[in-house]
């Protein structure tokens, strides 16, 4: 279910230790026994409160030797407010199913996938203006299976199919919102999430 992210976002958030925490990293990065001591918590439940915000892309970790250091992802805490605003400016009908684009959009769109694709379905080239490049990558994004994991390499032999600069397309999934890393780890991000190309001029 495409809201499924989103959902594990608000529940991961409905503790007050886990905003606490935010709140602090929100100020810089600390160490998990920084975060225990200002918490006045064990270390073993800051690293369980941890895990539930790594699990939605909410912290970014890593190591140096004994210490682990844990930083605020500011990139999705924005992404996932932007998409519980388009989600409430939406009508309740177009929540059910996917948003319809209007004749003209569609045309576009269409046009776009003609121009850029071979009849192979091979990508001819990265489209530069930026509405056109979004059609492409979202065209791309939509065969990939939501709720599924990728590995890097998998990730990279999927793009292969289309273009061989894979490198460049899976740096603009990410940029766009289309795909989430975690520890080279990705994944399809909810469809309310990507950067809509209709908006743009």
């Amino acid at each position: 279910m495409q809201l499924d992210k989103i959902v594990g976002y608000h529940k991961a958030l409905a503790d007050p230790t886990r905003v606490r925490m935010l709140i602090l990293l929100a100020d810089g990065e600390l160490t998990g026994q920084e975060l225990a001591e200002k918490l006045c918590l064990s270390p073993a439940t800051v690293t369980h409160h941890a895990a539930k915000l790594r699990a939605v892309s909410l912290l970014n970790e890593r190591r140096d030797k004994n210490a682990i250091f844990f930083s605020l992802n500011t990139y999705f805490l924005k992404q996932y407010a932007n998409a519980m605003q388009r989600l409430f400016e939406k009508p309740a009908a177009e929540l059910k199913e996917p948003e319809e684009m209007d004749d003209k959009n569609e045309r576009l769109k269409q046009s776009v996938i003609r121009n850029f694709f071979t009849s192979e379905g091979k990508l001819k080239h990265i489209p530069a203006q930026l509405k056109k490049k979004r059609i492409v990558l979202e065209h791309l994004a939509e065969k990939l299976e939501p709720g599924r994991p990728y590995k890097e390499k998998e990730l990279n032999a999927f793009i292969q199919q289309f273009h061989p600069d894979y490198a460049t397309i899976r740096r603009e999934f990410i940029m766009h919102a289309y795909l989430f890393r975690e520890q080279e780890i990705y994944e399809r991000n909810p469809r309310e999430m990507w950067e809509k190309w209709e908006t743009l001029s």
